[in-house]
Order: C-alpha cells, then sequence, then structure tokens
C-alpha cells in the first residue's frame, strides 16, 4: 500500500527539477504493476474530432521517458485520423487499488519507425496478423469478415517473419503538464500539479486543491 503521502512532498511550490515527475511516475508505476491485478499500463487517452468534441478510449502504455508516454495504434483508426488533424491529447492512469492517478496533456508526436518497428516484432504473431486484418474504427458488417481476413492474412505470411503494416505507429504525448492525485479520508485529496509551457520548458509545480 502507498506510504501515508505517497512521495508527495508537504509543501510544493514553484520550479521543479527536470527529472522530477518522471522520477515520481516511475515510482508510482512500480507500485502499480505490483499491486493492481490487471493492466496497471491501462490509460484513457482523449483527442478530439474536427468538431471539437472529446472523443476517449483506453489504450495501453507501451513505453514511457522522460520525453513522454507512448502507445500505439493504427493511425487510420478513429483517433489516428483526429491526431492528425489536431495532434494534442490528454490522457489518466488510475490505479484503483491504490488508490492513485496521474493525468497528463500535450502535443502529440508520432515515434520513430524504428521504435514502430522494435515493438512490433515483440508483439504476439496473433496480434501481428491482427493489426493486418483490422481495418482498424471502420464499419464492420459481420464478425465473420473480420474472422475471414484473419485467416487469409495468416495464410498469407504462413513461413516468415510478419513485417509492420505502414498504418500501424506509435504516438508519443509530450506532457506540458502532469498531475498526481492521491486519495485521502473525507474527499481532501492529494494534488501536486506539475506544468511547464512547451514540451521543452523548464517545469513548475503546484499543489492543488482537492
Amino acid at each position: 500500500m502507498p506510504t501515508p503521502h505517497d512521495g508527495l512532498p508537504e509543501t510544493a511550490q514553484g520550479p521543479a527539477d527536470e527529472d522530477m515527475p518522471f522520477d515520481l511516475f516511475e515510482r508510482w508505476y512500480a507500485e502499480a504493476e505490483a499491486a493492481e491485478p490487471n493492466d496497471p499500463n491501462a490509460m484513457a487517452i482523449a483527442t478530439a474530432d474536427a468538431t471539437g468534441l472529446p472523443d476517449v478510449r483506453m489504450v495501453l502504455l507501451k513505453h514511457r521517458d522522460s520525453q513522454g508516454f507512448v502507445f500505439f495504434t493504427n493511425a487510420t483508426s478513429a483517433k489516428g485520423r483526429e491526431l492528425a488533424a489536431n495532434s494534442q491529447a490528454s490522457g489518466v492512469l488510475h490505479w484503483k487499488s491504490l488508490r492513485r492517478q496521474v493525468r497528463f496533456r500535450g502535443p502529440v508526436e508520432r515515434v520513430t519507425p524504428n521504435e514502430s518497428d522494435a515493438y512490433f516484432t515483440s508483439r504476439a504473431r496473433d496480434s501481428q496478423v491482427g493489426a493486418w486484418a483490422s481495418q482498424q474504427s471502420s464499419p464492420l458488417p459481420a464478425r465473420k469478415v473480420l474472422k475471414d481476413a484473419v485467416v487469409a492474412e495468416t495464410a498469407r505470411f504462413e513461413g516468415q517473419q510478419i513485417p509492420r503494416p505502414a498504418h500501424w505507429i506509435g504516438y508519443r504525448v509530450r506532457p506540458t503538464y502532469l498531475e498526481f492525485w492521491s486519495d485521502r479520508p473525507f474527499r481532501l485529496h492529494d494534488r501536486i500539479a506539475f506544468t511547464r509551457m512547451t514540451p521543452q520548458g523548464a517545469w513548475e509545480h503546484g499543489r492543488l486543491y482537492p
């Protein structure tokens, strides 16, 4: 279980060390990996469509460092199209067993092809086949159509390494806002927010009312 103050300083205001929020995230993430029964890397990612209407869904955090938070998807999916038109996103990881959450938002960039290739190669073969078979977010006339596509792609790549589809890529959210929330009795929760003007800027941090 978390410590009484979850690693958050009792006083927090002013400039922050460049790595401070990411170091704190790593500590919390390690505890979530030990405590969460399912998918501690599950996170909600919100984008916006052409009208500005928010669109949110669950994805998996596959890489994180001081540059940001990375997930992979089909660039022709709804979120891929929305990010192409408006390359900004917000996200949240909620660890119910620890009564903690981390929120972030900022501009989004595509990871390098080499990064996408490396992660695609690490996936299970059936998941690699699925990346070719699924036209993500497009209308599906019947479940059988998808099953038939999986059979066809499995046969097409039989006996060979499956290459990464060009449309299957990674996105990195580079946070300009990063907030750590920890549950407290009587809804007097603890919140510390790290903010910066740009992904290259210096962090400021401060505590927020619950």
